[in-house]
């Protein structure tokens, strides 16, 4: 069988090869014929065998790592791979100041990190704690909003988010396994949220801000705040705090370092000081202890005190170590209305808890006084977090010390020290009412809005032996109020220096007060923080700088009503 195989697999004879040789030429050539076919060799047959083998593993490799190493995540390309609904972010409201200025508004996002609006705000300076800030939207890892909305942090972003805030829209995409658009639609156009019209005058606070920052830079104060209410409408013209921050740094989070150097920054840049700081008033509290003395008929206003310098009171336990309270000065023989100009403490002291054969008020109705006037509680003001002071008695010292109520703390408390804190707004306020007659109002800032006032039934007569202490308190030789006097416009004022400190080593210096005298438009507060005893720059000539800018800038603050009636009526 071997040499059988052999035969017809390997050999060929030479006879075979000549068998037909003459038919060569009638063969079909096309069909094969004449052709010998010869077995294929084994080796070409593994070779086809490997190749093969080798695709078939390459395969089943592929197979295997679609379906099992990698399957989860083309199945989650494949689920992206259809028309999705994405959500639209509606822009923020507009901000403008109260001339129209746009202080807070959205911008395209030129760096591409976010697929919405931006937030921008005005380069003036001072107007961080008034704006505030937002919290933008947030994707989670795939790319899906978790966050939906803008977020108001702070000053008029938070207080009016409701109003800022748009509705949001969506539209339609149709994207492929790479999750590139293909194509969209939109479906519910978003809404932008509603513009807010602020009764701040942006430029004269930042005014403002430069000024007090220049001065406290000067005079070393730590910090400083100032504002202006209409004391008609309780609008507040102008607000700002120093220092005070960049909002947009915060809304956009990335300056590290910044938002660093703002939270250890011991003068407090995030807090708005007229609202949310406490502060220990001084002086600026006599006008209201002297209307209360004239109401209850302690005093009249004719009557002369004289200040020597201090007071002595009688020690019933030891004879020879007196109670001293001093004066800063010795002012000599006052009526009530030098007494305001002047700021002596020792008529104060008097009418306030009383002296040798002059009855004084006593804590209980002072303090109710005080409080009448919105001290001790929050305005209602809806910016910041507000604080609501303290308006020292005898139920707070035995809650907060154990310790009774004595003469010495009345005398105190009457001239604003002791445990006396306020915030600046609620003076503000307090100043407005002397100012308009006796309307409570609740300072705000949206340009326009009518608030209702509380009548706290104060005295014309009474109000005007006080209006005209204010008003010497300016221009009276040795008035403590001498840097707002001006020939374009009649101040009524009222300055303050507050003892705080280990030692009373620190003042904090205010001016408090209303123009123009003959017809009262704005109430006005300054407050500088924690300067030392030595300094002699006081809160009045700051504010009087601040005056002098407006009489270049904003003259029309100065004038009074009747006068910018004119003023129309000669341009019609």
């Amino acid at each position: 069988m071997g040499r059988l195989r052999d035969r017809y697999t390997k050999m060929v004879d030479v006879e075979e090869v000549l068998l037909d040789a003459s038919n060569i030429p009638d063969f079909n050539q096309g069909r094969l014929e004449g052709k010998r076919e010869l077995p294929i060799k084994k080796q070409s047959v593994r070779t086809v065998g490997l190749l093969f083998s080798l695709i078939a593993c390459v395969f089943l490799y592929q197979v295997f790592t679609l379906q099992i190493v990698r399957g989860d995540e083309f199945k989650e390309i494949a689920e992206r791979n259809r028309v999705n609904e994405v959500l639209i972010i509606a822009e923020r409201g507009v901000v403008y100041d109260r001339n129209g200025e746009m202080v807070a508004w959205n911008e395209a996002d030129e760096t591409g990190e976010y697929d919405f609006p931006i937030r921008a705000y005005t380069d003036r300076l001072g107007l961080g704690q008034v704006l505030g800030y937002v919290s933008y939207p947030k994707k989670d890892a795939r790319g899906y909003f978790f966050r939906t909305d803008y977020l108001g942090r702070s000053g008029v972003e938070l207080a009016f988010d409701n109003k800022l805030k748009g509705t949001n829209g969506s539209k339609v995409i149709e994207v492929d396994a790479l999750s590139q658009t293909v194509s969209e639609s939109e479906i519910n156009l978003p809404q932008s949220g509603e513009a807010l019209h602020l009764s701040i005058d942006a430029e004269l606070s930042e005014a403002m801000y430069q000024i007090i920052a220049s001065s406290s830079e000067k005079a070393g104060f730590r910090s400083g705040a100032a504002a202006i209410m209409d004391v008609k409408t309780g609008e507040l013209l102008a607000l700002t705090s120093f220092p005070s921050y960049d909002p947009e740094i915060m809304a956009d989070g990335d300056d590290i370092a910044t938002i660093n150097s703002y939270n250890q920054d011991d003068r407090l840049p995030f807090l708005n000081k007229i609202i949310g700081g406490a502060y220990t008033p001084g002086s600026i509290v006599k006008p209201f202890v002297a209307y209360a003395a004239l109401e209850e008929g302690i005093i009249s206003p004719q009557k002369t005190i004289i200040s020597n310098g201090y007071l002595l009171v009688p020690n019933p336990y030891n004879p020879s170590n007196p109670s001293r309270f001093n004066d800063w000065k010795a002012h000599g023989v006052m009526t009530m209305r030098e007494a305001i100009a002047y700021s002596s403490n020792v008529y104060f002291y008097i009418i306030g808890g009383g002296y040798g054969d002059q009855p004084g008020l006593g804590i209980t109705k002072m303090a109710a006084n005080y409080r009448r006037f919105g001290l001790g509680e929050p305005t209602g003001i809806n910016l910041a977090q507000e604080q609501a002071g303290i308006v020292p008695d005898p139920a707070w010292k035995q809650a907060t010390f154990n310790d009774d109520w004595r003469l010495g703390d009345t005398y105190f408390t009457a001239i604003g020290q002791f445990g006396f804190l306020t915030t600046p707004v609620q003076m503000l306020r307090a100043y407005a009412a002397l100012a308009n007659g006796g309307t409570l109002l609740t300072p705000h800032v949206e340009k326009g809005v009518e608030v209702e006032g509380k009548d706290i039934g104060l005295n014309p007569n009474h109000l005007q032996v006080i209006h005209e202490g204010m008003r010497k308190t300016v221009i009276a030789n040795g008035g403590t109020a001498r840097g707002l006097e001006r020939k374009d416009v009649a101040f009524a004022s009222k300055s303050g220096t507050a003892e705080v400190g280990a030692g009373n080593a620190y003042v904090n210096s205010w001016s408090a007060g209303f123009w123009p005298y003959e017809e009262p438009r704005f109430a006005y507060i300054l407050m500088m923080d924690h300067a030392p005893r030595s300094n002699a720059l006081g809160a009045g000539r700051i504010m009087g700088d601040i005056v002098q800018w407006m009489s270049v800038h904003r003259p029309e603050y100065l004038k009074a009503e009747s006068e910018l009636s004119t003023v129309e009526d000669e341009g019609e």
